[in-house]
């Protein structure tokens, strides 16, 4: 893909000359943060947590990326300066307060720097996503386009039993294939849209890149316990392109099948 934007502040590219008929992503992918903002007042071990970044997602889409030879796009900040699953106008865009935590550094923010924070990092990423589509339409290729997230073990003191979720909306040909994949391994528990749902209003990179556009898409929760160290992201990004690979050898060939509106509308 020649015509694919290089990495920047905002964004990075992982196997840009990726071979496959894949486009991973991964909204959530980083802690960092521009010197300007500092850590947004937060302790680094606050910071570190599940509010500022999807824990081993990063990890798992790089090994991903090499397995099955795809491009990646990962997002090049926390979530907490501008969270790039969140419709713009969103206030959880720019959350004053993440799980109960305040961000001090996001308090009282006007329309002027949550524009400039749009601007700076949520547009350069979609940017690189929609080029890398481009590219793949340029060539009539249709994508499988998935989006690499993870979920805490444990949510308002609910344990959550599910080791993976994968999240829909109306765009459902890839997920009974995927499910049917994890599950054959011994103990593994993944279910359709847990723990959260694909038809969440809040959400925007699936909704905008795969279904609008009509190609395959799904939206891959893995528990975060299970990732947060080298040995379990490797372990889950081979499970995961192994399920991947089954799946999409099965279902090919795609058509474009756009999707303009969502169970849930968008709203800000």
């Amino acid at each position: 893909m020649t015509d694919a934007p290089q990495s920047n502040p905002a964004f990075e590219i992982v196997n840009p000359a990726g071979k496959s008929d894949i486009l991973l992503i991964a909204d959530h992918a980083s802690l960092a943060l521009p010197p300007e903002y500092g850590s947004l007042g937060l302790a680094p071990d606050v910071l570190r947590r599940h509010i500022g970044w999807d824990i081993g997602a990063a990890d798992v889409t790089r090994r991903m990326a090499e397995l099955l030879d795809a491009p990646a796009v990962l997002s090049g900040h926390s979530r907490l300066l501008f969270d790039c699953n969140r419709q713009p106008g969103n206030p959880m865009a720019t959350p004053a307060v993440s799980d109960g935590v305040t961000v001090p550094g996001n308090q009282g923010l006007d329309e002027e720097e949550i524009s400039k924070r749009q601007r700076l990092y949520f547009d350069p990423y979609h940017a690189a996503i929609e080029q890398h589509l481009n590219a793949f339409a340029a060539r009539d290729v249709i994508p499988a386009l998935i989006s690499m997230h993870s979920f805490t073990p444990v949510m308002d003191g609910f344990e959550r039993p599910w080791h993976a979720g994968l999240l829909t909306n109306k765009d459902e040909r890839l997920v009974a294939g995927l499910l049917a994949a994890l599950n054959a391994h011994h103990g593994v528990v993944a279910d359709q849209n847990v723990p959260y749902s694909g038809d969440d209003p809040s959400g925007y990179t699936i909704h905008v890149h795969g279904e609008e556009r009509g190609v395959p898409c799904v939206a891959v929760e893995i528990r975060q316990d299970l990732i947060d160290t080298h040995h379990g992201a490797q372990t889950w990004a081979g499970m995961m392109s192994g399920a991947i690979g089954e799946t999409l050898k099965a279902a090919r060939p795609f058509s474009l099948q756009p999707v303009t509106e969502w169970r849930g509308a968008i709203e800000a």
